[in-house]
């Protein structure tokens, strides 16, 4: 199998309304793509394609090899949707026991110990679960049957930042043990430091699909050089991809798009006391994205 997802022209339209509309795409076995766009993008109708839960009206999909409508691609897929409906009387832990049986080959350690990673409380009856607990649960059992295919939608939704962390290490160690994840979300935080990937959706179409090494690459990066005396601004005037700069004696601020090669070059013809260059800017590479895919819609309009 040299895909795990692989979709061309996939279409689909609610009536008149577009959901989702001419989907291209690929993803590779072993690695954790990143699905990113305003929510009604067309992320979830894109997941429930995969998921056979609702069928296109046009184009084709083929999921770990096989046709979502084929059961048995079921079994080999952890998914956890963005509104997870829990209720009744039962208690959580009793619910992922039945469905450790039904799925067959997990253990009971393997829920306790995702439930203790997780902060999990299982003694809660279903109904009576709060978000951040129902979300764990949804986790435990997307994660518990170890899937060769995560699909995860909207997964931090509900949870503490301690809780985050400890779910992309989740993350982080399925990518590690050679399986695939899908990770939609509408922040951009909770995806850029687990993806190798990441794919752009807006208004029912695909943007882009971008390497996350390539898009830090092209990031905006705000960099402040302090030296032992004042530097002239002639020597960091004009500089490739320097921006916004500004001299003050022995300081020099300025922003840096790409790579910082002729900044730092610049520099090093000075003696450089302190420096500092902040964590590159990916939320403005995807308003990019968005801004120029709604300046080429106007202007098709």
């Amino acid at each position: 199998m040299t895909v795990v997802v692989e979709a061309e022209g996939l279409t689909k339209f609610y009536g008149e309304r577009r959901g989702l509309e001419d989907l291209t795409m690929e993803i590779r076995p072993g690695e954790v793509f990143g699905y990113l766009g305003p929510n009604g993008a067309g992320k979830t109708t894109t997941i429930r394609l995969l998921l056979d839960v609702i069928r296109p009206t046009r184009g084709v999909v083929r999921v770990l090899g096989m046709d979502p409508r084929d059961a048995g691609v079921r079994a080999r897929i952890g998914y956890l949707p963005g509104e997870l409906a829990l209720e009744g009387r039962e208690k959580a832990g009793d619910y992922l026991r039945f469905l450790a049986g039904v799925r067959g080959g997990v253990g009971r350690n393997r829920i306790d110990e995702l439930a203790e990673r997780l902060e999990a409380d299982l003694s809660v009856r279903m109904g009576q679960l709060s978000k951040g607990n129902r979300q764990k649960v949804g986790l435990i059992q997307a994660f518990m049957h170890e899937p060769e295919f995560l699909i995860l939608d909207e997964p931090t939704s509900g949870l503490d930042p301690l809780v985050q962390q400890e779910f992309l290490a989740m993350v982080r160690e399925a990518r590690t043990a050679g399986r695939t994840v899908l990770m939609s979300s509408h922040v951009l935080a909770e995806v850029e430091h687990v993806s190798d990937r990441v794919g752009i959706v807006r208004k029912g179409r695909l943007v882009a699909v971008e390497d996350v090494a390539a898009l830090r690459e092209k990031a905006v990066r705000r960099v402040e050089f302090h030296f032992d005396a004042p530097v002239p601004e002639e020597a960091f005037r004009d500089l490739p991809g320097v921006r916004d700069l500004k001299v003050e004696g022995a300081s020099v601020r300025c922003t840096i798009d790409g790579r910082p090669d002729a900044l730092v070059k610049a520099a090093a013809r000075f003696t450089v006391v302190h420096m500092v260059s902040a964590e590159p800017d990916l939320e403005e590479i995807f308003l990019t994205y968005y801004s120029e895919e709604e300046h080429h819609a106007h202007a098709h309009a």
